[in-house]
């Protein structure tokens, strides 16, 4: 049927109670697996403890070798991030609508059937923000044409109303459809976050659009989003097309490469150096073949993968793995992760004085490191769904819980395992510094803190060549903070992802709930 083209307001849709619920769960007690990394890590700092004084030698060697390990991920992340690079500039030469043309099928999608829904859920964000993101997306070439804009606002936010309608005023006609809707606070098994707000909006533009309007489910892709996310100017035609021409559109996920780059001349160079290693460590995961790539931020599904699979849960506080193993078990694990090389711009966190940078970042790295919990989600599913291929399940529940388990019990055997036996054995220090070469644990170290240093460099030179232009001069002191920033990263990385890695696993092993806090950005 035609699309109707035209400026739309919200209507009082019914949306029953299950509408902001929880999907079908799993039957087996998550409680329990919850608690995996948390148990791990502390299992770890204990058996650092009780080898320090058993055997000091051997927990060296496991926490060189894991120091070595973790050197080489850098290394095949710096080769990843090169191969990334390349497809970024590839990608973006191409014309999506011209490939469309000569690539298509008798099982493609015609080019203008696709629809897009792009949901912007929001608490308490400044105006300001909205609009800067509602300008990012009125300047793509299917805007008026194809992209359908609800505004996911919060209840609980006072002035929710009075914003979402100001921003239609000021929006009306700039896009296909464009709507808001308010997700109730206080829903049973909700808490309020991301994922229960994105859940509610995408139920009611499925009612609005397909329901209503009658659009077919099968031609409509969801993209979801961070509120200050601002997409490359191809971005949407790059995923027209390839949800056009995969005949296996409904078991796909998109992801394009962030970079947290649309402040990144506002914020503290401390900051920038740790912005520049996650950018870094996202594109490696989507270029390197030999990684299984996951959601981050802001990426797309289409409508009928994201219906038949329950939508969003309203109590998950890390969304994006959450919603991807969901998918993957209902769909008996036929669900994969396609990239779209076309990076997305982000704003980093920041403050009004570094400490309360530190601290919004800190409390960031927190709610993303919540994700632990999916390590026990996995294996309730894998419990659960026997039927689901094996091995491709145990390949995914390898890359969740690798990450997490290194970030977790991984750093306190590296830390703890690498001071404890000097501390406790005075002289041993010095006997492997007479030992030299001949002692691999100094041969691991040497070559791991060499790998590091030369990588970390590497990083921060990537991501230097493709920041957007300067703002304003750079001041002496800004060049202090950048020098200093890279003798200080090992303090840094200790403060912005270990620790809160580990605060987060243990509350999650001893059952303390994670309160949802918007980060400042602005």
């Amino acid at each position: 049927m035609p699309y109707q083209s035209k400026f739309g307001r919200p209507q009082n849709l019914h949306i029953g109670p299950s509408a902001g619920y929880r999907g079908s769960g799993p039957t087996i007690s998550e409680r329990a697996l919850d608690g995996i990394p948390g148990c791990l890590a502390w299992l770890a700092l204990v058996f650092s403890i009780i080898a320090a004084f058993a055997f000091p030698r051997t927990l060296l060697l496991i926490a060189a070798l894991l120091g070595f390990y973790s050197a080489v991920r850098f290394l095949f992340a710096g080769i990843a991030n090169v191969m990334g690079l390349r497809k970024i500039k590839r990608w973006e030469a191409t014309n999506w609508r011209d490939r469309h043309r000569v690539e298509s099928t008798a099982e493609s999608l015609i080019w203008e059937s696709v629809q897009h829904v792009v949901i912007i859920p929001n608490y308490k964000e400044p105006i300001e923000i909205l609009r800067r993101t509602l300008d990012n997306l009125a300047s793509k070439r299917l805007a008026k044409t194809q992209m359908n804009i609800i505004l996911a606002m919060e209840a609980a936010d006072s002035d929710c109303t009075s914003k979402a309608e100001q921003l239609l005023s000021e929006y009306e006609g700039q896009f296909h459809t464009l709507y808001f809707a308010v997700h109730p606070r206080g829903l049973p098994g909700e808490m309020q976050c991301k994922s229960a707000n994105q859940a509610w909006a995408a139920r009611w533009i499925k009612r609005k659009l397909v329901d209503q309007l009658g659009y077919n489910i099968d031609y409509i892709v969801v993209t979801t989003m961070d509120a200050d996310t601002l997409w490359h100017e191809d971005y949407f035609e790059a995923l027209t097309y390839l949800f056009a021409t995969n005949p296996d559109r409904h078991l796909r996920f998109w992801q394009a490469p962030i970079r947290y780059h649309t402040n990144i001349w506002d914020i503290n160079p401390l900051l920038r150096i740790v912005n520049a290693y996650s950018t870094a460590f996202e594109l490696a995961y989507l270029a390197a073949p030999w990684w299984i790539p996951m959601p981050m931020s802001s990426y797309s599904l289409s409508l009928r993968l994201l219906d038949s699979s329950g939508y969003w849960d309203g109590d998950v506080i890390a969304d994006e793995w959450h919603m991807f193993i969901k998918a993957y078990f209902v769909r008996e694990g036929q669900v994969k992760l396609d990239r779209i090389f076309l990076p997305f711009s982000a704003t980093a966190v920041t403050g009004d004085t570094l400490w309360q940078a530190i601290v919004n970042r800190y409390q960031q790295t927190l709610r993303h490191a919540w994700g632990s919990k999916e390590v026990g989600y996995i294996v309730a599913r894998m419990i659960e769904r026997p039927d689901v291929d094996f091995n491709t399940s145990f390949k995914l529940l390898f890359r969740v819980a690798h990450d997490i388990l290194l970030a977790g019990a991984g750093w306190v055997i590296l830390t703890a395992g690498s001071q404890l036996p000097f501390l406790m054995h005075p002289g041993l220090l010095g006997q492997v510094l007479n030992e030299g070469l001949n002692n691999p644990v100094y041969v691991l170290l040497q070559i791991s803190f060499l790998l590091v240093t030369i990588l970390g460099i590497v990083f921060w030179f990537q991501d230097v060549i493709v920041r957007p232009p300067r703002t304003h001069k750079q001041t002496l002191m800004e060049r202090v903070w950048t020098l200093l920033s890279f003798p200080l990263l090992p303090i840094l990385t200790l403060i912005f992802v270990a620790i809160p890695v580990m605060q987060a696993q243990t509350r999650l092993l001893i059952g303390i709930p994670l309160r949802f806090k918007v980060s400042r950005k602005t």
